[in-house]
């Protein structure tokens, strides 16, 4: 009952390495938060990095369309429906809640810090951190955790392969948003690691709230065995005693 069942979304292994990338990602969040505050202007590095992706046309700019549409409203609840359709199919409810939980989470993360750290693009608009890159790389983050633990993955397959996915996905949309104008590179960069923190722990909550209940309904099942035992029990009682009845009467 204390053991860990098999359709855990964040393999044991994995788990002190993801924890320590959540805890240097956090940090990275707070400081870029911190010295972007209030500000609505580019920094430095986000000035180099728009004069290197400035001027891109087609066919890239449509890549970079469809790319942001997939963190858009309609898109983001298309992909995230797909996914966990995925997961029903493959009988893994666990996995379906932890999809829809991490993702609701780390949206809810980034929609939560913007106005604390109240940094602003054309105009009012409110740009740290990007959740459209925030919601792309937490996705890969999760399908990537669950295609580790379905695989059996060890420790540095697993984490490489999960790391490698999140880099992968954060980049695309962080590309994305900058080519388009959406957001400074380091609003981006903030997206990128709040995923990496937000993840992880909804992988550990999700896991652990699953395990407690898993772990009740197996205290209560011997219950009810024992009580569907003492039923048959009294009924087998019962007619004995009532076979007992006839025999006098004859």
């Amino acid at each position: 009952m204390t053991a860990r069942p098999a359709s855990a979304v964040l393999a044991p292994p994995l788990r002190v390495w993801l924890g320590l990338i959540a805890c240097l990602a956090a940090s990275v969040v707070v400081a870029l938060g911190a010295a972007y505050a209030r500000d609505s202007e580019p920094g430095t590095t986000d000035l180099r990095i728009w004069t290197a992706v400035d001027g891109v046309g087609a066919p890239w700019r449509h890549v970079a369309v469809a790319t942001d549409f997939v963190g858009e409203p309609v898109g983001a609840v298309l992909l995230v429906a797909v996914l966990v359709a995925g997961c029903l199919l493959l009988r893994d409810p666990r996995a379906a809640v932890f999809l829809v939980t991490g993702t609701g989470l780390t949206v809810g993360a980034t929609t939560l810090l913007k106005p604390v750290v109240g940094r602003t693009i054309h105009g009012d608009n409110l740009s740290y951190p990007s959740g459209h890159t925030a919601f792309l790389t937490a996705i890969a983050l999760m399908v990537s955790l669950l295609a580790t633990a379905r695989l059996g993955l060890g420790r540095a397959a697993g984490v490489t392969c999960v790391f490698a996915a999140g880099l992968v996905a954060g980049a695309l949309m962080g590309w994305a948003q900058v080519v388009l104008g959406s957001h400074y590179p380091t609003d981006t960069l903030g997206g990128w690691c709040t995923a990496l923190v937000m993840v992880p722990v909804t992988a550990c909550l999700v896991d652990a709230t699953a395990d407690r209940l898993a772990g009740r309904r197996a205290y209560r099942q011997p219950d009810r065995q024992a009580d569907r035992m003492s039923g048959a029990s009294q009924d087998r009682t019962v007619d004995r005693r009532a076979d007992a009845g006839r025999q006098q009467c004859r």
